[in-house]
């Protein structure tokens, strides 16, 4: 075997194969699927919680008490002041403001005394009581008057066993409130609660025989 002979030159290395990129257009799809896919994902997270956590609720109103301060009739009309205590839940996690709210006092369909209620706040989760009084103008009563109470056997004759009879009148009270509810800070709802009552009121002296709502 020869030696190699001296000075003389080793053959050069062969370059290593480049690897093909991939194309740049696939890589900014692939970007903007994933990027889809998690916004997508987010939006479904935050529905969750908005329906199940923050999802806003009309507030409950419960009428607690009617009063008639003050009763007159005269000549077949009636003059009297009225007052009504309610309380106001509110049930969500963010505060309850109210703007637009009023008390309505009808007689036989017809309005006869009507009041706006003062705008506030009701913070979450909390419950307002409200007192409202004011005065109603004279109307006249609607005739006849009705009576009672009474009590009906199966033929439908009524007996009055020992209750005590006196012409009565009925009025219908409807408290309305209206307002708004900000969620996380970001999202508004409006949201609206009324109450309707029916109190029967006895002629003679005004006093409050029953209220139903």
């Amino acid at each position: 075997m020869q030696a190699a002979a001296a000075g003389a030159v080793p053959p050069p290395i062969a370059p290593r194969p480049k690897r093909p990129r991939p194309p740049s257009g696939r890589t900014n799809l692939a970007s903007c699927v994933v990027a889809t896919i998690f916004l997508i994902f987010l939006i479904i997270v935050i529905l969750i919680v908005y329906y199940t956590v923050f999802k806003p609720q009309d507030p409950k109103i419960a009428v607690n008490a009617v009063q008639l301060p003050s009763f007159s009739v005269v000549n077949g009309t009636v003059n009297f002041t009225f007052s009504q205590y309610a309380s106001v839940r509110n049930p969500n996690r963010a505060a309850f403001s109210h703007y637009d709210s009023s008390l309505q006092l009808l007689y036989s369909g017809s309005q006869v005394g009507f009041m706006f209620i003062p705008a506030g706040e009701i913070d979450a989760g909390r419950t307002q009581y409200m007192a409202a009084t004011f005065s109603v103008q004279s109307f006249p009563l609607s005739a006849p008057a009705r009576v009672g109470p009474t009590l009906a056997n199966g033929d439908g004759v009524a007996f009055n066993y020992g209750l005590r009879i006196e012409p009565t009148m009925e009025i219908e009270s409807k408290l309305e409130m209206a307002g708004r509810v900000k969620v996380l800070h970001f999202f508004t709802h409006h949201v609206y609660a009324k109450a309707g009552c029916r109190v029967a009121i006895a002629v003679t002296d005004g006093s409050v025989l029953g209220f139903h709502c």
